[in-house]
């Protein structure tokens, strides 16, 4: 199986073993963008195989997924949020 977890890369996330393209990803790009798994793969520089691995894992563990896809959205908005605010009031 070429999916791993690392917690020292991309937090933990599933991805593909010896790179760091995670499952989000590759299904962001497939299911989301409407590129083709090859184009995918192309992109990457990984192999068809491992887009299909990766979309396999994805479904398999649809509820993990959304809950990153949540906590990561969360975290940006979060980000965006503070680094709009100024820190000191401008008198």
């Amino acid at each position: 199986m070429s999916i791993i977890r690392d917690d020292d890369v991309l937090g933990g996330e599933p991805r593909i073993d010896g790179t760091r393209v995670g499952v989000r990803h590759v299904a962001a790009r497939v299911i989301g963008g409407g590129q083709s798994p090859a184009q995918v793969a192309d992109q990457f520089d990984v192999s068809l195989a491992e887009v299909y691995e990766s979309l396999s894992h994805y479904y398999a563990h649809i509820e993990e997924m959304r809950e990153l896809e949540q906590e990561n959205e969360a975290a940006f908005e979060r980000l965006r949020e503070s680094s709009l605010k100024p820190k000191e009031t401008v008198q």
